[in-house]
């Protein structure tokens, strides 16, 4: 059995992949920040739906944390498949935001990818196979008013991605960005009214977080095995 590790599981987007992940017969870690009843929730899901799951909480963009949990999973045996899903947003005008505004989600979004991909590589290259997919969002295409720390630090995602394909490709790991528009969660319920997503979305409505989930299902399939170094927008036609 495949293991995957999903950051940021316990979020929307996150628990519908690790769902997704869990019914395809694939042992997945949920990971969380801080909240591990949400994180426990998802997992019940999973077994519930005859899946095979666990929890693990840190914070990817602690060093120490990281090394500490990842060890231990690597306890078990290699991560062949990683979602790097977490991250944050702090918005505010680059002229009026702070320096701990900016820093702080370049430490998560960006710093978490290195925090949690590197110590995973070298036991993943020992398989011969793997997927690493990272999520960034449309603001990394085309940046946001107010988010010039999180486009950056998605765009990040972008570079670091194509370059570890390049490095890693030939031991059969591909690695992959999906770059969501506006999906549906309990923050955009309330962020955009109809007539604002009808003007900003050829599609006329948002994503759906199992829309997101069923791509990335795909890129980490043995179907997806010449697919590497992409960024694969998934945003009604945003960009």
């Amino acid at each position: 059995m495949k293991r995957a590790l999903v950051t940021g599981g316990s979020g929307g987007i996150g628990a519908a992949i690790c769902r997704r992940l869990g019914a395809s017969g694939i042992h997945v870690y949920v990971h969380g920040h801080a909240n591990k009843d949400k994180a426990d929730s998802i997992v019940g899901e999973i077994k519930g739906s005859g899946g095979s799951a666990e929890s693990i909480i840190f914070d990817v963009s602690d060093v120490g944390s990281c090394q500490k949990n990842l060890e231990t999973i690597l306890e078990n045996g290699p991560i062949q498949i990683l979602v790097n899903n977490a991250g944050i947003h702090d918005d505010a005008p680059l002229a009026g935001m702070t320096a701990v505004q900016w820093q702080s989600v370049i430490d998560v979004s960006l710093g978490g990818f290195y925090n949690v991909t590197q110590p995973l590589l070298l036991p993943m290259m020992s398989t011969r196979w793997g997927r690493i997919i990272s999520t960034a969002s449309v603001a990394a295409l085309k940046g946001n008013r107010g988010q010039a720390n999180y486009a950056a630090a998605k765009a990040g995602l972008l570079g670091a991605s194509k370059s570890l394909s390049q490095e890693i490709l030939s031991r059969g790991i591909t690695v992959n960005v999906v770059a969501p528009g506006i999906i549906a969660s309990s923050m955009t319920d309330d962020l955009f009214t109809k007539d604002q997503i009808k003007a900003m979305v050829p599609a006329h409505r948002v994503g759906r977080p199992d829309e997101v989930a069923a791509l990335v299902s795909y890129l980490v399939s043995d179907e997806a095995g010449y697919v590497s170094g992409q960024c694969i927008s998934i945003d009604g036609g945003m960009t």
